[in-house]
């Protein structure tokens, strides 16, 4: 696994963008712990993103590379535009899918997706991507997520193809904010407190 920071990302940006255009699995750093991600839009890679992850059909959320798109592909309401006007933030927003392409590789069997936009210069790659990247925890389904490289499942470690790094996370996931019905705040921060859950 080839390991990049900030800078080497800046100097080989075409190549890595061509990488994960073509279906790269790869982990990145956010606002909050470190994610495993690939490009959204191509099912190959969100397959072997499951395979790799022993996930299943569980569902996965994206780093959308801006509000536009958000608006674009999701089915928004009041409560939706409040939450959109926080991002970037350290939320995943669970709204309804108006684009059903998006969630039978994303979220099969559901009608909604969750979106991120982090406080962190990582949505501005996605940006420049110019299409959403899945993010999920870097981990193995069931086992502790990522906070440094010295964390990081060996096993998992072997099948992804680079990771952008920058140094040791705090273990604190996004809150996760249903907004599919009645809001309902999911508040992992609170649940890191002194350990580190368990993510799939």
């Amino acid at each position: 696994m080839d390991v990049f920071i900030r800078e080497e990302l800046e100097l080989r940006k075409d190549d890595i963008i061509d990488k994960i255009e073509e279906g790269a699995l790869f982990i990145h750093p956010t606002d909050t712990i470190y994610g495993l991600g690939c490009n959204a839009l191509e099912p190959k890679a969100v397959a072997r993103l499951r395979e790799v992850k022993g996930c299943g059909n569980k569902p996965l959320s994206v780093i959308a590379p801006d509000k536009e798109w958000i608006e674009q592909h999701l089915v928004l309401n009041q409560k939706s535009y409040e939450w959109l006007d926080k991002l970037p933030g350290p939320y995943t927003l669970i709204i309804p899918a108006g684009d059903s392409s998006l969630t039978a590789i994303l979220a099969p069997g559901l009608a909604t997706l969750g979106v991120r936009i982090p406080h962190h210069w990582i949505s501005g790659f996605v940006k420049e991507l110019g299409f959403p990247i899945v993010t999920t925890s870097a981990n193995l389904c069931g086992k502790m997520f990522m906070t440094s490289l010295d964390d990081l499942d060996e096993e998992l470690s072997y099948k992804v193809d680079f990771a952008l790094y920058e140094g040791e996370k705090k273990a604190r996931p996004s809150n996760i904010v249903d907004l599919t019905g009645e809001e309902k705040i999911i508040n992992r921060q609170a649940a890191s407190h002194g350990t580190k859950p368990l993510l799939f």
